[in-house]
């Protein structure tokens, strides 16, 4: 199938914080520009290696891509649905004194659950639905393939209660996303090799764009930063204010910001954009469209064309 493509009077750019390593006279420089943020190795990597952590943003800015294509052709009445794939560890979940039974002590980033107490695990929703069965305490064989392995090893995991709800059972471990999306023509994001999940709502709202006649921003340049959840949810991102001086200088008018943001973060944005560019909080994808349509963007269609 092939998609309509209609052309746009206005833009909407993505917004990113470039960081690098500074030397002495790089850090006496930045002491004296306001718009850049000096971090410690450790503030900047945590207990992470660069390596690892540009590794996950790759990741991060796929799976952003994948949610934004789902969440656009959803709105625009176009089949999609997001397909399941392996779980994967992205990080081990860790008690104070963590039992050496636990996830934390046997598990590693970039192993594979490939079964739980028996019963296969080749998706998400599957390990899910046997873990609520369980009460934290209980110790169950979990079938596993380390990274770089095609052999399966079964450890017992003893499970623990979830840090926000004592109530809630949990095996210790954070899943990488790894759902992709089945749609009925290809979609290609050029984000070069710039990483991270903050770009989701902006590519959200360039392929609504695209996909759908008129203008969505009308002939207003507007700068966007925030991540998307299938269910149109606008998350927080980092960097607020470095994002905001990029999208200020680069000629952006309207700058949309999620909402949960701190209040220090969106005061700051806002003393940056000044009179030249106005800074609006959203929630979810129709707070975005919403104050798009309010800077004289046209009504979003119900749905695009297919030949």
């Amino acid at each position: 199938a092939f998609a309509t493509r209609y052309e746009t009077a206005g833009e909407v750019m993505f917004v990113t914080a470039l960081g690098s390593r500074l030397s002495l006279l790089d850090v006496i420089a930045a002491w004296r520009d306001d718009d850049v943020r000096i971090l410690t190795f450790e503030e900047r990597f945590g207990t992470q290696t660069p390596a690892q952590q540009r590794e996950g943003n790759a990741r991060a800015m796929v799976s952003s891509k994948q949610i934004a294509e789902f969440v656009a052709f959803t709105r625009l009445g176009i089949e999609s649905e997001f397909v399941y794939g392996d779980v994967v560890i992205d990080e081990v979940v860790c008690e104070d004194t963590p039992d050496l039974l636990s996830a934390c002590e046997q598990l590693a980033p970039g192993d594979t659950i490939v079964s739980f107490d028996g019963q296969p695990t080749p998706i998400l929703p599957a390990l899910i639905e046997l873990v609520v069965t369980k009460s934290p305490g209980d110790v169950v064989p979990v079938g596993v393939r380390r990274e770089g392995s095609d052999e399966v090893v079964t450890l017992n995991i003893k499970l623990i209660a979830a840090p926000d709800d004592s109530q809630r059972t949990i095996v210790g471990i954070m899943p990488r996303d790894t759902r992709t999306v089945k749609t009925p023509f290809e979609v290609g994001i050029d984000t070069d090799s710039i990483g991270g999940p903050s770009a989701g709502l902006a590519f959200t709202l360039a392929l609504i764009d695209e996909l759908s006649q008129g203008s969505l921003t009308g002939n207003v340049k507007v700068a966007v930063t925030g991540t998307i959840d299938g269910d149109e949810s606008v998350g927080a991102v980092g960097a607020i204010p470095q994002k905001a001086v990029a999208a200020r200088d680069s000629g952006a008018k309207v700058f949309l910001v999620p909402a949960s943001q701190s209040a220090d973060d969106i005061a700051l944005a806002r003393r940056i954009g000044g009179s030249q560019m106005r800074v609006e909080t959203v929630g979810t994808l129709q707070d975005a469209l919403d104050v798009l349509r309010g800077i004289g963007g046209d009504p979003l269609t119900d749905s695009t064309n297919l030949d």
